[in-house]
């Protein structure tokens, strides 16, 4: 019985040094997210989803082709660090208070240049509600 305790204590042990050793390999969540790279929308591009298709839409009918996007999916982290004009930092929770019915979210950073070469980049949160993507608020992403 004592014998059945040590070996049970060992694997125990072990188990919980090979957790911390897998926990410390783990990617900071900042650095799956500085993997995201900007990828560019034209007329040619093969939109991976509904929001990318409306994004890709909407840039062609305002003659904005092409237009550069992040898409964070609802990575958690990104949301923390979003600055709307209806929400600042929110949470999960939080979007699901303001947004009755929510389904589901996304955060896509869109970048665009002018014609006179400025800049022009937004952070978009788009809302799924009743089975339809809408925009949910704009603003930034402060990193």
């Amino acid at each position: 019985m004592l014998r059945t305790k040590k070996i049970f204590a060992a694997v125990f042990i072990g188990g919980a040094c090979l957790g911390l050793l897998t926990d410390c390999k783990k990617e900071p969540s900042s650095k799956k997210t500085e993997r995201i790279q900007w990828v560019m929308i034209d007329e040619n591009y093969h939109p991976k989803d509904l929001v990318e298709d409306f994004i890709m839409r909407d840039a062609a009918q305002k003659d904005l082709l092409p237009v550069s996007i992040k898409n964070y999916g609802n990575n958690a982290s990104v949301l923390k660090k979003f600055k709307g004009k209806r929400v600042v930092s929110p949470s999960k929770g939080e979007l699901q208070l303001l947004f009755k019915g929510l389904e589901d979210w996304k955060l896509i950073d869109i970048r665009r240049t002018t014609e006179d070469e400025r800049e022009v980049r937004r952070a978009v949160l788009y809302v799924k509600i009743d089975g339809n993507w809408q925009v949910g608020d704009s603003g930034s992403i402060f990193e």
